[in-house]
């Protein structure tokens, strides 16, 4: 099934449910991820797309976990519109399983914060934090909600690795409840979270994002929205790579010319950019032109 996110509410409640597998392999493959560092960028990275599905157009958000697990920091970028890139400092990172499941605590910290900064149109983003909980990123985010934002929320998120290391299903959810949500409907969606399989298995058996819903708001009256798919995607550019170089200033450049060549990799994408003598030069000119 093709990633989307699809948002839902029962009277009182709201929900974004995602399918991310194919963005969360994209990811695995660009930066070569070892299984927990599959796991828990594709946590950070589903969740930031769940967070930015509540922005406006034309606004994003970056979510930040900086923990003292060997994995280092990792970073997601979601636009409103369903795009997302993000990488992990560490990826080739190796730790025993935890009982049957990728030790993504440990492999994030238990020290640290999460920082989240949102993009939206002002002079200056709004950076919130929170510490780390527990490195889980899902229990992470659902408290940075609440200490940082004042929200209460639930918020699921699961990346299942083949033994091949490819990822097999990856998704989450996020549930807020409103102002004026009843408590009986607080109760039943409880119950049916009680019982509510890992949602990185749900999608391994097939459940799209509206099934994950049914499931979570099951026995409640749902309202849906549209669909909105989802992908990986990156920004960068030669051009955006050649105006980077440029602001690096003429001595760096010359520099470089003398080595004969460069080489800038992005590092959200992992997309490699070579530069020849040739190019570097033109580049010079520009800045000696100006």
């Amino acid at each position: 099934m093709s990633d989307n996110l699809i948002r839902a509410t029962v009277p009182g409640v709201r929900v974004f449910a995602a399918v991310t597998t194919e963005l969360v392999e994209d990811a695995r493959q660009r930066h070569d991820c070892y299984p927990v560092a599959s796991a828990a960028l594709g946590r950070t990275m589903t969740a930031a797309l769940l967070l930015a599905a509540n922005l406006k157009s034309d606004e994003s958000l970056t979510i930040r976990f900086s923990g003292d697990g060997p994995l280092g920091e990792i970073i997601a970028d979601a636009h409103s519109t369903g795009i997302v890139r993000g990488y992990v400092r560490n990826p080739h990172v190796e730790l025993p399983l935890r009982g049957n499941k990728l030790d993504v605590g440990k492999a994030v910290g238990q020290q640290g914060h999460i920082y989240v900064t949102r993009f939206t149109g002002l002079k200056q983003p709004f950076t919130g934090s929170a510490p780390l909980v527990s490195g889980e990123i899902a229990e992470d985010i659902t408290n940075y909600l609440m200490v940082s934002e004042q929200t209460p929320s639930s918020v699921g998120l699961g990346v299942l690795v083949n033994p091949d290391l490819t990822v097999q299903a990856a998704g989450g959810f996020l549930i807020q409840a409103l102002p004026n949500c009843d408590d009986d409907v607080l109760d039943k969606i409880e119950h049916n979270l009680a019982t509510l399989p890992p949602v990185s298995q749900l999608i391994s058996d097939g459940k799209d994002a509206a099934g994950i819903i049914e499931m979570i708001f099951n026995g409640l009256p749902i309202s849906f929205y549209d669909a909105m798919p989802l992908k990986f995607s990156c920004p960068c550019s030669v051009e955006r790579v050649s105006n980077m170089l440029i602001s690096l200033g003429a001595s760096e450049l010359n520099e470089m010319i003398e080595e004969g060549k460069a080489e800038v990799c992005c590092h959200f994408c992992a997309e490699k950019y070579q530069f020849s003598r040739k190019e570097l030069q033109a580049l010079l000119h520009t800045i000696n032109r100006n």
